[in-house]
């Protein structure tokens, strides 16, 4: 497992020397467990990574979905690593015992799931979007909805899939077409029939399971056939691909087909469809039109699907992390064998090449590296801890406490991974050389595999507009209010550690210079001119927040060095934390400088200048 997909010492730092996940088992909702049960549930995702998911990785990569005659067939391998997935009641862990799940804590079904991610994303990315899905309707869904199409996902007899995206509107989901008629009601609730077209559906079909359930943004007609404009009016259904009778009598295919599939430069084992909602190909009930079950109040649609949207978004990042996190493993053995030139500064021809983790800017690529990777992997661990807390806090200031740094956090774990372990997956085709771009070697397929992460589930972009728009200037700093509290008790704890006093006294500046911003920001009347610049702004605070992360990271180790005889691993904690601060940390005061001039350099700029 060390070698070859994650660090399980640096999981258990992150998880119990920092995190301190085992003082979870002190509140009754994860009162059943222990420290020993949390590394079970480690151990047997790292056994079944291994055994059934890393082994078809590169397959999957060349031996697409095909789709032929209406149906879509994936690699036999794909089916068989999900069934064993299953079987080890994977899908549940994270869900109460009345559900029938294992009620782990998130933080340790969060470090699970990154060990199936970094062994292969493709695959794991079929359990992961139907977790969420059914997490989703177990907080919103009627409990008929619940028993019908949550249970079997957290069972693991089908998978779900979100529906939001279509071909004309994309991520601008106030522009959806897709129509909800009313169709009276059954023993699953408010009955509607579904006409539209979906785009960028991972998981849209496939015969891995039996069924599908799609939660599928629509909007509902009003008296006029008309559609309401923007995203108010948007609302959310549950359309399953085979459609089944209450008393359980012959299921029934739903009118919705699969319309071809998309091929992207990564994660090609998992399926990503266009999907035909209401065409006719299908009549179910004797009628043509997909039926949908409505989730919660018409109109309250994206509020609802918000729930499922940021929990992809916290596990596009924790996919980000591990991808990077697996091309730094595989750098750091390659550079230990690969043998090739003479150390730096030696003028003896005769002397014998040495490994290339001898030569300065080798360990340079592979601190950066480190410090991206471990960086990223802590980050999603944090914000992961942080849905304990909102869940399971002893006190309501506590869990909301806890819910206001999650938002403010959320779009940059999603962010910043997505950014920065791709460059860590360049960092590995770099140290690889010319072995690195070729196909032999998995870090091709890596770099591939997680460029698309920085898309996935809202452009950086985006999320930039999240982050500065909702989160801060909405808000009025609410959430960055909270986060300064705790970033100023790391600051105080680094005070007991002379060695890491410059690191607080840089961090702490960084602060100031962000606060100022933030309030420059808020105090702005043109909305435009304050989010013109939004995502140099999310550069910058990503940044920081990583380094804030690198130095509690720090304080942990040089505890625990100074208690003991000393170890490589925290020397290597402290070593990627100092290569953090002194290389990384500098570039948040030129992201924000330009921040700070409000530049209108490509806000204001003319379309037509390209």
């Amino acid at each position: 497992m060390d070698n070859a997909i994650v660090s399980r010492r640096d999981l258990d730092f992150l998880l119990y020397e920092w995190l301190d996940v085992v003082s979870l088992c002190q509140r009754p909702a994860y009162a059943e467990h222990t420290r020993e049960t949390f590394d079970a549930v480690i151990e047997l995702s790292a056994k079944l990574a291994m055994l059934e998911f890393l082994p078809h990785y590169k397959k999957a990569d060349h031996v697409e979905p095909s789709f032929e005659n209406g149906v879509v067939t994936v690699l036999p391998e794909i089916k068989h690593a999900i069934e064993a997935y299953a079987d080890a009641g994977m899908f549940g862990a994270s869900f109460g015992t009345e559900l029938g799940g294992q009620q782990f804590p998130n933080t340790i079904h969060t470090a699970s799931l990154g060990i199936f991610m970094a062994a292969n994303i493709a695959t794991a990315s079929y359990p992961m979007l139907s977790v969420a899905n059914a997490r989703l309707i177990a907080k919103y869904g009627a409990p008929a909805q619940i028993e019908a199409f949550a249970q079997p996902q957290i069972e693991g007899r089908w998978l779900g899939t979100m529906c939001l995206s279509e071909p004309q509107a994309g991520s601008g989901l106030g522009d959806i077409v897709t129509r909800a008629v009313d169709d009276g009601e059954d023993s699953r609730g408010k009955r509607f029939r579904i006409t539209g077209n979906k785009m960028w559906i991972s998981g849209g079909d496939h015969d891995i399971t039996e069924n599908i359930v799609h939660l599928v943004l629509a909007k509902v007609v009003d008296g006029n056939g008309k559609l309401p404009p923007g995203a108010k009016g948007i609302s959310l259904f549950i359309v399953p691909k085979i459609l089944s009778e209450a008393d359980g009598g012959a299921n029934e295919r739903n009118d919705i087909v699969v319309a071809g599939l998309n091929h992207k430069m990564g994660y090609r084992g998992t399926t990503n469809c266009l999907l035909n909602l209401g065409e006719g190909a299908f009549a179910p009930k004797g009628s043509p039109g997909a039926i949908g079950y409505l989730v919660g109040e018409i109109g309250q649609g994206l509020p609802i699907m918000f729930q499922m949207m940021n929990e992809a978004r916290i596990s596009v990042g924790l996919g980000a992390a591990m991808l990077g996190y697996r091309g730094h493993l595989l750098s750091v053995a390659y550079a230990r064998q690969r043998v090739q030139g003479r150390r730096l500064g030696s003028g003896d021809v005769t002397a014998k090449p040495v490994a290339i983790i001898e030569h300065p800017d080798v360990r340079r690529m592979l601190l950066a590296q480190k410090s991206y990777v471990e960086g990223a992997l802590a980050l999603v661990l944090y914000t992961a801890r942080l849905v304990d807390e909102e869940r399971a806090a002893p006190t309501a200031a506590e869990r909301a406490n806890a819910a206001d740094v999650l938002g403010l956090l959320t779009p940059v774990a999603k962010t910043w991974p997505s950014e920065w372990g791709l460059t860590a997956n360049d960092l590995a085709i770099q140290i690889h050389g010319g072995y690195g771009y070729t196909r032999d070697f998995d870090v091709e397929q890596l770099y591939r595999d997680n460029r698309l992460n920085a898309i996935h589930e809202g452009t950086t972009g985006i999320q930039a507009l999240d982050l500065l728009g909702r989160k801060i200037i909405k808000d009025r700093g609410r959430g960055l209010a909270q986060f300064e509290h705790r970033v100023a008790r790391t600051l105080t704890a680094a005070g007991s550690y002379p060695k890491l006093a410059r690191h607080a006294a840089d961090l702490a500046s960084s602060w100031n210079d962000i606060d100022a911003i933030a309030k420059q920001v808020c105090g702005l009347d043109d909305g435009a001119e304050a989010l013109q610049n939004a995502t140099p702004f999310l550069s910058a605070f990503g940044h920081f927040v990583v380094a804030w992360i690198w130095l509690e990271q720090a304080i942990i180790a040089s505890a625990a060095k100074s208690a003991s005889t000393g170890s490589k691993f925290y020397e290597g904690k402290l070593r990627a934390c100092r290569y953090f601060y002194e290389c990384e940390l500098p570039k948040v005061s030129i992201w924000l400088a330009f921040v700070r001039t409000l530049s209108d350099v490509s806000g204001r700029a003319e379309s037509d200048i390209f």
